[in-house]
């Protein structure tokens, strides 16, 4: 009986604590003004999808859109991991100073469309170590075009921003291309 009585005290004394000093939030408070900064940067995105070591690859393709025979590399509803070199210019050979990891969906039924989850991590130069976040629409068959950067890490923590990108090049029989990029970056 004597068990009981200490595991019941414990199991109370603990419930006690846990309530008491088991919040989920801390009370919200203003942040210290810091100094807001813009940085601009311009690269080059290298999206292989055909070579003997494509930088983005299916993972999945749409199987009861009745377009399983489209002559598309990316038909709506195709899913691809990317893991592309980004360069300082927009030969393949240039200086490489990151890449570009995440995935792609076709999501225009109409109008090719991908809709793009990328983070682009910077591996050389005064923002090695350093990345951003893309999430948006991508309406590729425009030739300008603009995506949302909805975050950052390292040196751009908290960032937002727009890229704004041109297509240098595309093959439309195999899908790939070189896009360049204009990123414009608020950031703390």
């Amino acid at each position: 009986m004597g068990n009981k009585i200490v595991t019941i005290g414990f199991f109370s004394l603990n419930l006690f604590i846990t309530f008491a000093l088991g919040e989920y939030y801390s009370k919200t408070r203003p942040s210290t003004p810091k100094q807001e900064m813009v940085t601009n940067l311009h690269f080059f995105f290298h999206d292989t999808l055909t070579a003997s070591n494509p930088s983005a690859v299916l993972i999945a393709k749409p199987t009861l859109t009745g377009r399983d025979n489209n002559s598309s590399p990316t038909p709506f509803g195709s899913l691809l991991a990317i893991d592309d070199p980004l360069t300082v210019g927009p030969d393949p050979n240039s200086e490489k100073i990151g890449n570009a990891r995440g995935m792609y969906v076709s999501s225009g039924q109409h109008v090719p469309t991908l809709t793009m989850y990328v983070d682009f991590g910077f591996t050389s130069g005064e923002f090695n170590g350093t990345s951003i976040s893309v999430f948006s629409r991508n309406p590729i068959t425009e030739k300008k075009r603009e995506l949302a950067v909805v975050g950052g890490r390292g040196r751009f923590r908290m960032a937002r921003g727009v890229a704004l990108l041109n297509t240098y090049f595309v093959n439309l029989t195999n899908g790939n291309a070189i896009v360049e990029y204009n990123v414009t970056l608020y950031h703390y």
